[in-house]
């Protein structure tokens, strides 16, 4: 504030008690500077175009600076008024505020001119911003290091931020629907001039995003799209999986966490631009910090396989695998038919049939009801409180060790030692394994799966074989195997660096039954259920058929350890576990060859 003006507000103070008199008694041109500024502070465009001398032009370029400063900005406009009958004019004190630590300040001039009783602010850009000129606009941006990438473990590149093409459709030129469909069905065979329609009937929008295409996809096609009546392409930034053909749930969410990384070391700036959006002036720049790659378990090698083995099933097939060194998420593969159910890898549960006898025999051997030496009976059916469970086929081992019983997967052995434990065996045995246990994993929603309490013999029995009340997801059979294979409960992780925490602490598996299990899973590859896969060399697994529905078809299941590397395998309706050993050795082959 001037000395003249504030000289003036003094005198008006002491004598404002006997004369009444007061600075705002009648309107000034200070009345113009507040009354604008009040405006621009509420962000009411029309209000402070009100309050100059060209309200039609002043709206647009306020309204235009509001927008380009976007919708989370406040400012604050103080008046510094020097009072001069000739040229009242004033400096007017901006303070944008973006967020915490993001301000911008400036000053501009104004001056107010005098229009029969009342006064304006004299209409000019500048009144804005000094720089401002006729046909700019403001233009606020967050600079975020959009190039960091997302890693698998060793280091390549998993998701990169990378350039695509958005093409759009003009409602007014539906009758270009099948022209378009011609040109991108080879990137995508879902679109059709049928599902551009549907698209259309589905919104009231004048125009809409058909398919968005990779850059190297968009060069092949870009001429022909240029000579499409109503076809739009807009290029912009994506974050992209680096390699095309990569696809996991497992990478779903990525972004997420891809976003919190890049928006903590975010920049910021202010620019003046024209009318095309072509930056004329920077105004203020805090460039961003340093944001780390973030780096994953995933490994990229070992996903594409498992991608390629699950490919070979039509059935809704899926493959998790996990590192049972460091309960690192290596793959989570999901084949078309799976995808169209949602990420059931993590969240979908079924019963794991006989894949859960591991944990009837580990609970057993725990109780002292057995030992893997221990002679047991396999008959082709047991009856036990009414509740009959047959082997498959009703196959008769006899009697045998229980290494053997569970190598072959006698239904009947394994009943027969479920109903003698008691009703809280199998949930605890399975949370040490993993199995009921709540992970929070950043980046994922899982789900492991459910192991209820077994009140009556008929439950204990069906529990025992993992039928009954039992289901697991494959992510939480996944879970198993590596926390056997690890000696202690695991804590899945998917990023490095980002915690896992469980509602259940780990706890150490008995190493008496670690070493058991594990070579009596080596038996079922070399004589038992899975010898398909005996030139796997090391490789231990447990085979599961499981009944669903209306029990005439099944799910087939595979699971099992071979070096650092723990898998479950699902193949949806595969109604034996043939299917699912098959797409398993179509993994590991492969990668334990390279």
């Amino acid at each position: 504030m001037t000395r003249r003006f504030t000289l003036s507000v003094l005198i008006c103070a002491l004598v404002l008690c006997s004369t009444g008199c007061s600075l705002f008694s009648s309107s000034g041109p200070e009345d113009a500077f507040h009354a604008f500024a009040d405006a621009l502070q509420r962000r009411d465009a029309g209000a402070a175009a009100a309050s100059t001398t060209d309200s039609a032009a002043a709206t647009s370029v306020i309204s235009g600076m509001f927008d380009g400063m976007g919708k989370d900005a406040t400012v604050a406009v103080n008046v510094v008024a020097a009072d001069d009958d000739n040229n009242p004019t004033a400096k007017l004190d901006y303070s944008w505020s973006f967020g915490p630590g993001r301000t911008f300040a400036y000053e501009a001039d104004a001056t107010a001119v005098k229009s029969g009783d009342d006064w304006h602010v004299q209409w000019s850009p500048t009144v804005l911003h000094p720089k401002l000129q006729p046909g700019m606009t403001f233009q606020f941006s967050d600079d975020k290091n959009f190039l960091t990438p997302v890693l698998d473990r060793d280091g390549q590149a998993l998701l990169s931020w990378q350039t695509i093409g958005v093409v759009n459709l003009a409602r007014a030129h539906l009758a270009s629907a099948d022209a378009l469909a011609s040109a991108v069905r080879q990137f995508d065979d879902t679109t059709t001039a049928a599902s551009i329609n549907d698209q259309f009937n589905a919104t009231q929008d004048d125009t809409v995003t058909v398919i968005k295409l990779r850059e190297q996809d968009l060069a092949q096609v870009k001429d022909q799209l240029a000579q499409i009546p109503g076809v739009t392409v807009n290029e912009q930034g994506a974050l992209l999986t680096a390699n095309p053909d990569l696809a996991s749930p497992a990478i779903d969410g990525l972004q997420a966490l891809w976003q919190k990384a890049i928006d903590s070391t975010a920049g910021w700036s202010v620019n003046l631009v024209d009318d095309k959006g072509a930056p004329t002036e920077a105004l203020s720049t805090t460039p961003p910090g340093d944001t780390k790659p973030i780096r994953t378990t995933l490994d990229n090698r070992l996903q594409l396989l498992a991608q390629q083995a699950v490919a070979t099933e039509p059935r809704p097939t899926v493959l998790v695998a996990i590192s049972p060194a460091t309960g690192g998420i290596l793959a989570a593969a999901q084949n078309a038919a799976a995808n169209a159910q949602g990420p059931i890898a993590f969240t979908g549960v079924y019963p794991p049939g006989s894949t859960f006898k591991t944990i009837t025999t580990a609970a057993a051997m725990q109780a002292g009801l057995a030992t893997p030496d221990t002679p047991e009976a396999c008959p082709g059916r047991v009856t036990i409180e009414d509740r009959t469970i047959p082997n498959e086929n009703e196959f008769d081992l006899g009697t045998v060790p229980l290494s053997s019983a569970f190598s072959h997967s006698c239904n009947t052995t394994m009943a027969a030692l479920a109903d003698k434990l008691p009703a809280d065996a199998l949930p605890n045995m399975a949370k040490l394994f993993g199995i009921g246990v709540d992970f929070v994993i950043p980046g994922l929603t899982t789900v492991t799966g459910k192991v209820p309490n077994a009140d009556t013999p008929a439950q204990r029995v069906e529990n025992g074989i993992g039928q009954g009340t039992v289901t697991v997801s494959p992510f939480g059979l996944a879970v198993a195997e590596a926390s056997l294979g690890h000696g202690s409960t695991i804590a899945p992780t998917l990023v490095v660096d980002e915690k896992t925490t469980a509602d259940t602490p780990s706890e150490q598996i008995p190493p008496a039954v670690v070493d058991s299990l594990r070579a009596m899973m080596r038996l079922t590859v070399t004589e038992g259920t899975a010898t398909e896969l005996n030139d796997i060399d090391g490789l231990g697994g447990k085979t599961g058929t499981a009944e669903f529905g209306d029990n005439t078809h099944s799910h087939g299941w595979f699971a099992g350890i071979v070096g650092d590397i723990a898998f479950a395998t699902l193949v949806v309706a595969g109604d034996t576990s043939e299917p699912a050993v098959k797409v398993s050795g179509e993994f590991l082959r492969p990668t334990l060859a390279g």
